[in-house]
């Protein structure tokens, strides 16, 4: 061995020994982190997640958001797990320059494939790097860069992480120059374009520098390579809560153990509020002492899969440059959220493992007043700063829109552990802002939001010119009429909301379907109790509708409310009530395709064979809770296409990216006191398309479009004669034309 290959080999036996001796108890830091966690059962369906977990990872489905950011991750990724046994080899050719791995170190395809990644896996790496720099909040436009979706990301580990990846593939390909212009100074076995496809021509150009000299060189890169990996194993291992790197790992537990094994995005019921590892129901609570704790009140407090949430945080962003508050200039970044999360439990972390008391500066309170600016609303927790973590700002101006969720390329649940948190401070804390205050009280003494009698709820239907019938009056049991009509709070009590109401009943007559209603009978879902975390008062409500319901003998349900049909369909499972719930728009779009409802244009259109100028054009605005939380997108489109003579116009934000109205997770009932108003920046997009109308499919999208446009047409910002319309309005008029 020259003198080279021996320092070369000292140097690489111990930085390895000294990766390994400090990777193992930064492992053994992150299990015990996550057990700390409260108990969850996420192990089911084994083979549908393994197959879940492959579909994501080689598909990179999740990713596929940003097609060329996608492209160069995955050429990365796979550079950067295939090229690791390049990193084995390198530990023999410090020994042994000439050396190649068994089998398939001279398999020519194995040769390719390891020439064509390094070389792709150069240009995304190269990619990743310039877009990271190119999208630097220095150099975004908005406040101080908020508008950049690596706000508030740590630059150094993520250069750090990319310039390490960089330095391999470099020395991958530089030491296939150097092997094939070594083979070449010899026998020249491998040294041919088989073996080399991709690097021979460099290669050619080295052959004059001899075979000592290229032995050398081989151990030089090889040693470089070695230590590049070690330091950054090492650098990782000091730094737990650098997700950038450690994502690379935990990525695919987190994967594995999303909620639903089949890879349905995390989102339409929220998780129930578990106790002693039990769902609570009106039942339990009654058993449960005074001491019992709900939702989560410190980090610890979170389940395990939560706290591998934070761990598994990237840091890239996608979610916060989708997020409507942090779009609208508001503290809450789902981002941030998850990094201050993260560093909050790794540093409680070793005090709880070892049995010990956490620290005064470590315990303060999860959510509290910190003073906050807006140009640094979250970070991690200072012992010498304020007395909670995240601020109650942050807290609550999440609209629980599900846009974090759907764009996480690794699943974290965002929403999940929002309202955990907000359960902890509505119902231990007794800390929410004031107007849900009034909001509770009424759904507690008048079982709707507006404070309404029951008696009013059938108003709605006074000036039909049918009889609208009424379960216990016109109808004893559900089963005599084809669906029940779930009218909803809005519904009944909106004066906007009612003339959808009026429609869908109407258009439901003209086809023939019956229906019935529950009259006073009806009562709130409970959805804005539940997403503002009073779960105990969502439980009243819903025990008590499903209690009614299934006396009543519902199975088949339609709902004009966003709201109402993600609750009815997906949570009242959770308290025993299995319905077939359906949007009115996919009822109603599966009328309209079976002939029994035929919109027709208007009459002046009709010498035109429905052309779209004189008809007017539309834009449809997609209701969170009916779009990313039930997937539900083609229905009111097709409705809409269906109208004769109508032009379609799509906004820039739809469907999966739609952006919300503003009104989900109790915001409805929530004055908007910080940054501009998220109904005034949907409804801008809106108008922006020079749409004559803006179609919704809920009355909470309608309150809030009508008002950001009564707003905007104020101030002279949008046409006088735009409106905001539900679909089944505008079936309904095309339908009455061919009545008439």
């Amino acid at each position: 061995m020259s003198a080279l290959q021996i320092v070369a080999a000292v140097i690489t036996l111990g930085i390895t020994l000294v990766g390994i001796v400090m990777v193992v108890p930064a492992i053994r830091r992150f299990i015990a982190t996550f057990k700390l966690g409260r108990a969850e059962n996420r192990g089911d369906h084994k083979g549908e997640r393994t197959v879940t977990l492959l579909r994501e990872f080689l598909g990179h489905t999740r990713m596929a958001r940003l097609p060329v950011v996608a492209a160069a991750h995955w050429v990365t990724m796979i550079s950067f797990i295939v090229l690791s046994l390049a990193v084995l080899q390198s530990y023999f050719q410090i020994w042994d320059p000439t050396f190649a791995l068994p089998i398939i170190g001279h398999f020519f395809l194995w040769e390719w494939v390891n020439e064509l990644l390094g070389w792709i896996g150069l240009i995304g790496i190269v990619w990743l790097i310039w877009n990271r720099r190119k999208n630097h909040p220095a150099r975004a436009a908005g406040l101080d860069g908020r508008r950049s979706r690596f706000f508030g990301s740590m630059f150094w580990q993520a250069y750090f992480v990319e310039i390490v990846i960089l330095v391999e593939i470099l020395c991958v390909l530089t030491l296939r120059f150097f092997e094939y212009a070594l083979d070449k100074t010899g026998t020249g076995e491998h040294a041919t374009p088989l073996h080399y496809p991709l690097t021979f021509f460099i290669g050619q150009g080295l052959t004059g520098l001899g075979a000592p000299t290229l032995k050398n060189l081989i151990v030089l890169i090889s040693l470089i390579k070695i230590v590049t990996a070690m330091v950054w194993l090492i650098t990782i291992s000091r730094n737990v809560t650098m997700g950038v790197a450690w994502h690379r790992f935990l990525a695919f537990f987190n994967i594995f153990f999303k909620r639903y094994a089949d890879g349905r995005t995390s989102l339409g019921p929220l998780q129930p509020m578990i106790v002693d590892g039990k769902p609570v129901t009106m039942e339990s609570v009654e058993e449960m002492d005074e001491e019992t704790t709900f939702g989560v009140g410190q980090v610890q407090e979170f389940t395990w899969k939560g706290l591998l949430d934070f761990s598994t945080c990237t840091e890239c962003g996608r979610c916060q440059s989708q997020c409507p508050a942090w779009n609208t200039d508001k503290p809450l970044s789902p981002k941030l959220l998850m990094m201050t999360l993260r560093d909050n439990a790794a540093a409680k972390a070793p005090f709880l493992t070892a049995g010990q008391e956490v620290p005064d500066a470590l315990n303060a309170a999860l959510i509290g007043d910190t003073g906050y600016a807006l140009d640094a609303p979250l970070t991690a927790y200072n012992p010498h700063g304020p007395d909670a973590v995240i601020d109650q700002d942050v807290l609550w101006s999440c609209t629980t829109c599900g846009a974090c969720v759907e764009q996480c390329p690794v699943d974290i649940e965002h929403v999940d552990h929002i309202v955990d948190m907000r359960r902890y401070q509505t119902l231990i804390e007794s800390a929410f802002p004031s107007e849900l205050g009034g909001l509770f009280k009424k759904l507690e003494s008048k079982g709707n939001p507006w404070g309404m009698s029951a008696r009013a709820r059938l108003d709605w239907a006074k000036n039909l010119p049918f009889e609208v019938k009424v379960f216990g009056q016109d109808v004893e049991h559900l089963s005599e009429v084809d669906y029940l009509f779930w009218v909803g709070c809005a519904g009944a009590y909106e004066d906007r909301a009612k003339k959808t109401t009026q429609a869908v009943a109407e258009l439901l007559n003209t086809a023939g379907v019956t229906f019935a209603v529950l009259g006073d009978g009806e009562s709130c879902t409970g959805d804005s109790a539940r997403r503002a975390g009073n779960e105990l008062l969502f439980q009243a409500l819903a025990s008590q509708n499903v209690e009614t319901l299934n006396e009543a003998g519902a199975t088949k349900i339609v709902v004009t409310c966003a709201h109402c049909f993600n609750t009815l369909k997906n949570e009242y499972p959770q308290l025993g009530g299995d319905y077939e719930v359906v949007h009115h728009t996919q009822l109603l779009n599966r009328l309209v395709r079976e002939k029994k409802l035929v919109p027709v244009a208007r009459p002046d259109d009709a010498s035109t064979a429905g052309a779209a100028s004189t008809a007017g054009s539309v834009t449809y605005h997609d209701p969170c809770y009916l779009g990313r939380h039930n997937g539900v997108y083609a229905p009111p489109r097709e409705l809409i296409g269906a109208l004769p003579g109508v032009e379609y116009k799509e906004m820039e934000r739809s469907g999966e990216k739609s952006f919300c109205c503003g009104a989900g997770g109790a915001r409805m009932w929530m004055e908007e006191k910080l940054g501009t108003r998220i109904n005034l920046d949907r409804t801008s997009e809106a108008v922006a398309t020079g749409a004559d109308r803006i179609a919704i499919g809920c009355p909470f999208c309608r309150v809030m479009l009508s008002d950001g446009l009564t707003a905007q047409q104020s101030d002279g910002d949008a046409r006088p004669e735009v409106e905001v319309v539900d679909v089944a309005n505008m079936l309904l008029a095309a339908v009455r034309r061919g009545e008439g």
